[in-house]
């Protein structure tokens, strides 16, 4: 159960497996690669059924969900038991994000914008398609769905100038927040220290 993760409403969290990047300061490290294994949905819905009286909806996050193309019949079972869906994304499959949107299953999106275009490469460690990322913000900006773009601010790997051309990224009426980062373990990918605060919005 958080209170933090969804905007005004407990909830509880399902971390998905499974990444497409490698990001210097991931949290989640052990998630990164796909383990093939036993579906654990109807566990996961016994879990969280379980849990109704506490909560008002449920994260899905990752790793990045949209690697896992069959969450929809999952987000529908989760909206069959009244409960809203927020989604983590980082961005880079808009063709399902689009699909997901259209489905009208998710009550709120949360899209981390982690750097200037020209530094994505390095900070996630693997080369992607820019395009992709300003897809999946217009999808999200233009949708009438609650949503924020966040952008964690580690000051090892970015600068306020850095934030300061991010924030020219975020779509006019888009909600955009800083992740607090304080150096408190060790990715065990990276060897990079690192600890979450709470959500400060700018």
């Amino acid at each position: 159960m958080s209170l933090i993760d969804f905007p005004g409403i407990p909830a509880s969290v399902v971390f998905l497996q499974g990444c497409n990047w490698r990001c210097q300061y991931c949290h989640n490290p052990s998630l990164l690669p796909i383990r093939l294994g036993e579906d654990q949905s109807a566990k996961l819905l016994q879990e969280i059924s379980k849990r109704k009286k506490l909560i008002q909806g449920v994260v899905i996050t990752g790793g990045e969900p949209t690697l896992q193309q069959d969450i929809l019949p999952f987000i529908q079972q989760l909206k069959d038991m009244r409960l809203k869906v927020k989604l983590d994304t980082n961005g880079s499959n808009p063709v399902f994000l689009q699909q997901l949107i259209g489905s009208h299953t998710l009550d709120y999106i949360a899209m981390d914008i982690k750097a200037p275009w020209k530094n994505y490469p390095t900070l996630i460690g693997t080369p992607l398609n820019i395009a992709d990322l300003q897809m999946s913000m217009e999808l999200i900006s233009s949708s009438s769905i609650p949503h924020q773009f966040r952008t964690t601010f580690a000051p090892h790997l970015l600068t306020e100038n850095d934030l300061a051309t991010i924030r020219t990224y975020v779509p006019e009426g888009s909600q955009h927040v800083i992740n607090v980062f304080k150096e408190d373990a060790i990715n065990s990918i990276t060897g990079i220290s690192y600890r979450y605060g709470y959500d400060s919005e700018i």
